[in-house]
């Protein structure tokens, strides 16, 4: 199973602080390095360092370039550059997509074409070292899918190539759509500190007034993203990049909550300035995903319904189950005034109450549905295949501490089986049952071969 990686930005984010969090996290430094120089050479050099951010220690990666002041590169050049250095996959596809979604930001931005967008090449080096870097850094770390919190983008206006803009900066603005964002870190912010060290928000310190060429559109959102110069009075500034965003928006599926996982590293990568006022850190956690067969967190969902046609209810059962329920049953109840009815109930993972709900609010003709939270105790479950007559039949086993707990004939191959031998149905059940005892799948034996894991969804996989 593959790592799940969820990002904690609640408190802004930047390039430089998710590589940080990278290489915190145990993710190797040199090679990392080794693979950004694949696309810029060895103009860039990258350096670790712990450093205290409000109290919490944390890594700091800083870019060191030894050309100061080389020429524009466009979206396009970048692209290419890209495309031709010797790179694992996985690292060249999301590198892509995060620059890609930052030219076509810069474009909306500017009015012009993604690809003829210019980046400042000094910019272009650290947001190449940066995205590169943090790409690379997760693939190290085994990392197959990326969540992250809700993004602090501050507050105020700041000093920029082009003059005063207001924060957040455009293509941070744009980069933003569809995502959950605040403009404080946590849940406000004390005015009454002082603000000139709290914007942590760029990752190296180029100055924002470097020359540039007007010969064509560019960014004037400091992708070199050096610190930049708050200048509303008693205001945050800028607590995220167009890099940093880009990234999250890249890599990220989904705005949300820490998921349910078995935690096995954490990763705090550091920002250029330590605020008085918040931890100035992105947080990287990661872990294995909880498996929804065996978490103990479950939601059981119930409705009462006293007016549906009953031959209806069989594909009640199969929507909801098709909906994401881990089971689904009917239990006869009597309702006012006598009526007999039937009180649907099913147990969801908590990811997938809402669907279930949904499911049961579409599928019959209750006015409300019932939810509470519970948790169960479960079995760990998986699948091996015996064969009858040349049929395979699979077998749902049941086991706990490597020993099997219970075994049974998934009855819808029984069924297809006698079908298929013109046997009857009880016969090929016996038959089965046997086959299991005869092939060692008895209740305290230890597992006597390798499981196949429970396919997802349906009441195959899932009765709990």
């Amino acid at each position: 199973m593959t790592t799940h990686a969820w990002l904690d930005v609640s408190a802004g984010v930047a390039g430089d602080m998710l590589l940080g969090a990278c290489v915190d996290a145990g993710a190797s430094l040199p090679a990392i390095e080794s693979v950004v120089r694949a696309v810029v050479g060895p103009a860039v050099t990258l350096r670790a360092a712990t450093a205290l951010r409000g109290g919490q220690r944390a890594t700091k990666v800083e870019v060191l370039l030894e050309e100061p002041s080389p020429p524009h590169r466009t979206w396009r050049s970048i692209h290419a550059d890209l495309l031709a250095a010797d790179l694992p996959a996985w690292t060249r596809e999301k590198a892509i997509a995060t620059f890609g979604a930052l030219a076509a930001a810069e474009g909306r931005v500017h009015g012009v074409e993604p690809d003829h967008v210019h980046f400042h090449e000094v910019g272009a080096l650290d947001a190449i070292a940066d995205v590169v870097g943090t790409c690379e850094g997760l693939r190290q770390l085994g990392v197959g899918a990326v969540t992250a919190s809700p993004v602090a983008l501050g507050e105020g206006r700041i000093r920029a190539a082009h003059g005063d803009i207001p924060v957040p900066a455009p293509a941070v603005a744009q980069l933003a759509i569809g995502w959950q964002v605040r403009a404080f870190p946590g849940a406000g912010w004390a005015h009454e500190h002082e603000h000139d060290d709290a914007a942590h928000t760029h990752e190296h310190g180029h100055s924002h007034d470097a020359p540039h060429s007007h010969d064509a559109p560019h960014s004037h959102d400091h992708l070199h993203e050096g610190p930049a110069v708050v200048t509303t009075p008693g205001a945050i500034g800028e607590l995220a990049t167009p890099t940093g965003m880009a990234l999250v928006r890249a890599l990220a599926t989904a705005c949300g909550p820490l998921p349910p996982m078995t935690l096995t590293a954490v990763g705090v990568g550091a920002g250029s300035r330590d605020a008085a006022t918040h931890p100035n850190v992105v947080r990287l956690l990661l872990g294995t995903p909880a498996d929804a067969s065996t978490s103990r967190a479950i939601h059981e969902l119930r409705a009462n319904v006293d007016d549906m046609d009953p031959r209806l209810w069989p594909g009640v059962l199969d929507a909801l189950l098709a909906a994401g329920a881990v089971d689904a049953w009917l239990t006869p109840i009597l309702m006012k005034k006598g009526r007999p009815a039937h009180c649907l109930s099913a147990l969801a993972p908590p990811d997938r109450a809402d669907d279930v709900a949904e499911a049961m609010l579409r599928h019959t003709t209750t006015l409300g549905v019932r939810t509470a939270a519970a948790e169960r105790v479960v079995l760990q479950r998986g699948f091996t295949t015996l064969t009858l007559d040349g049929e395979p039949v699979r077998v749902k086993v049941a086991h706990r501490e490597g020993r099997v707990a219970s075994a049974a004939a998934e009855f819808v191959d029984v069924q297809r089986v006698a079908s298929t031998l013109s046997t009857p149905e009880r016969e090929v059940l016996a038959r089965a049952e046997a086959a299991i005892v005869a092939a060692g799948w008895v209740p305290g034996a230890a597992l006597p071969g390798p499981l196949d894991d429970p396919p997802s969804g349906g009441p195959a996989s899932t009765r709990a």
